[in-house]
């Protein structure tokens, strides 16, 4: 058994992504991170633009290439800032909505192909030692 950690979540990040990407492209015709990015603008209905980007983790110019894809396919709609006319806020459409509904049931079957065989408690430990991960290792400068 390979014991390498930091191989191995970059190894099994590699390939739940790309298998999940592959997965939404087929069947709803959107990348993994367009989905992600609905979710997101989903439970937080007229986000800043650059909001999104920090959750998702990608650069403003990254997100106004991203965002300007899925307005072109109808996903979402871009909406000048009232308060600061230099900003963007983000809106789901209804094909958006649809994605997501669409998507929630193959969400669901992943996460139980990814747990399939583990115990409770195995799965428990799982999600403390990625919620560590993700939330307590620093990055850009965060205080350690």
């Amino acid at each position: 058994m390979d014991t390498r950690i930091f191989y191995l979540l970059n190894m099994a990040r590699h390939r739940v992504y790309k298998h999940a990407d592959q997965h939404t492209e087929q069947t709803l015709n959107i990348s993994v991170t367009q989905l992600g990015a609905l979710l997101l603008i989903s439970a937080n209905q007229g986000c800043l633009q650059k909001d999104l980007a920090h959750s998702l983790q990608l650069n403003n110019s990254a997100l106004t290439g991203l965002a300007g894809r899925m307005e072109g396919k109808g996903l979402i709609e871009r909406r000048t800032c009232a308060a600061d006319g230099r900003a963007t806020r983000l809106y789901l459409t209804a094909l958006g909505q649809e994605k997501i509904d669409l998507a929630r049931p193959q969400l669901d079957a992943l996460n139980a192909r990814l747990t399939a065989g583990f115990s409770t408690e195995e799965i428990n430990v799982i999600l403390t030692f990625l919620n560590h991960l993700a939330n307590d290792i620093p990055v850009n400068g965060e205080p350690t």
